[in-house]
């Protein structure tokens, strides 16, 4: 078997120690750095399987190592995994969008890394034995319907994230998550359902036999007469020994239908509850391809330019990239639309300041600023509006719109231009529009206002020339 290493980078000897025993359990090898710069020389002469990054290191921090990492095509399919004390939906969207595939905590439980090592195939199958032997059993067992084989084997993280079918309401484990990984989860998780059921279902007949049995055991027992009285000599009056064996042929009879009809009832029951797991699994492919879909949608509008820089050289704007309502400014989309002219103008020797202006659009809200704001649905009427401005950036400080990921690439790019390109945030004014707001009339709805007013929610950069 081909030995698999980590590679641990933390400056910290507790946190390497405790990272390192919970992998060497799984028979992986493991190498340690204490900083980022380390690591940068160890990955030029050696590939690990997977690499574990710390994120605040004295000297180059762990995004600036995924960075110099994913640029460098002989490193850049190495998966990463950040292993820090930061955490929150920001930090994992800044880590995975510098390439990380996700974060794990300093108090990390050993089950956590298994599911990493599993879903990067680093150790093997870790299926129950109970699991392979239902799975042998199923193909023969012709009493009930078999549910359709897994298409494909889902991951550790995904498998955990779904709940039984006891639950009111299916539980999609993640956009990254396939529908062929969903629909094999919920399969698996039908068979051992129906496994469970069928297990209960014959132990429950088995014990009703069982009393059965006895029962007409004993009434055979009691009709039957004493040996004593056989050996005496017969009455003269005749016993009526045919309608005692008729009764207890009767009694048996309606033992065993009743035993039978208790069978078919158990398994009108247990066919209901593989119609509510089959209409469970269709629902939640149905919001599986629903996700899906979202997710094209949102890459032809990428692809189509609408999230992406725009060169407007007639109105003297370097790029231009829209900002969906409620999100940070800088940040998401925005860092590669800012990323590209950075790049641009280093590459054609430019020294000058370079504005960043985030521009606010109004938008048609219902709400209140004690429960909050949320867009109106399209077809309500302008008029009846709660509120017509931008409250998630009325009020925010210049630093409050930008993300940890554009300060560490703000702070790059002068670093690397020695200081000769500048990068400034600037605040815009609300009535320096893209387009014009339509004019409110008694026909105009929500949807027609906040298509302008995502339109001037947005990010421009001009580049000044230094003198």
């Amino acid at each position: 078997m081909v030995t698999k290493r980590a590679l641990i980078v933390d400056d910290s000897k507790s946190a390497r120690a405790f990272l390192s025993r919970i992998l060497t359990k799984y028979e992986i090898e493991v190498d340690t750095t204490e900083s980022a710069e380390q690591a940068i020389e160890y990955l030029a002469g050696e590939r690990p399987d997977v690499i574990f990054m710390d994120h605040l290191m004295p000297g180059m921090d762990g995004f600036q190592a995924v960075q110099i990492i994913k640029n460098n095509p002989r490193t850049a399919t190495i998966p990463i995994m950040m292993y820090t004390s930061q955490e929150g939906e920001l930090y994992v969207g800044q880590a995975r969008a510098l390439g990380a595939i996700g974060v794990l905590p300093k108090q990390i439980q050993p089950a956590d890394v298994s599911k990493v090592l599993y879903q990067l195939k680093l150790i093997p199958d870790r299926r129950t034995d109970e699991q392979r032997a239902f799975d042998a059993v199923m193909p023969s067992d012709k009493d009930a319907p078999t549910p359709a084989p897994a298409r494909a084997s889902a991951p550790a993280s995904a498998a955990a994230a779904i709940p039984a079918f006891a639950a009111d309401e299916p539980t999609i484990a993640g956009p990254s998550a396939t529908a062929a990984e969903l629909r094999a989860i919920v399969d698996a998780i039908v068979r051992e359902h129906v496994a469970a059921s069928r297990r209960s279902i014959t132990a429950h007949f088995d014990d009703h036999a069982a009393r059965l049995i006895q029962d007409v055991r004993g009434a055979v027992q009691e009709a039957l007469p004493d040996p004593a009285q056989l050996a005496a000599p017969r009455a003269a009056a005749p016993r009526p020994w045919g309608w005692v064996a008729a009764a207890v042929a009767l009694l048996a009879a309606a033992a065993i239908g009743a035993f039978w009809w208790r069978e078919i009832g158990a398994g009108r029951a247990l066919a209901a509850q593989l119609v509510t797991a089959r209409a469970q699994t269709a629902a939640l492919e149905t919001k599986v391809a629903t996700l899906e879909a979202a997710e094209a949608a949102r890459a032809d509008e990428i692809a189509s330019g609408v999230l992406a820089a725009r060169t407007l050289a007639d109105e003297g704007i370097l790029a231009r990239a829209l900002v969906p309502y409620g999100e940070i400014p800088l940040a998401n989309d925005r860092l590669v639309v800012v990323r590209d002219a950075l790049d641009k103008l280093a590459a054609g020797g430019f020294r000058g300041a370079v504005d960043v202006t985030t521009y606010p659009g109004r938008f048609c809200l219902i709400g209140n600023a004690t429960e909050g704001w949320s867009l109106a649905p399209d077809d309500t009427p302008v008029g009846r509006c709660d509120l017509i401005g931008n409250p998630a950036f009325d009020g925010t400080r210049p630093a409050q719109r930008e993300s940890l990921a554009f300060a560490n690439l703000v702070a790059e790019r002068r670093r690397e231009s020695s200081g000769a390109i500048d990068v400034r945030i600037v605040t815009g004014d609300a009535d320096d529009t893209a387009i014009a707001y339509p004019a409110i009339a008694g026909d105009l709805t929500a949807a027609d206002w906040n298509r302008a007013g995502h339109a001037n929610n947005r990010v421009e950069l001009r580049a000044r020339p230094a003198p």
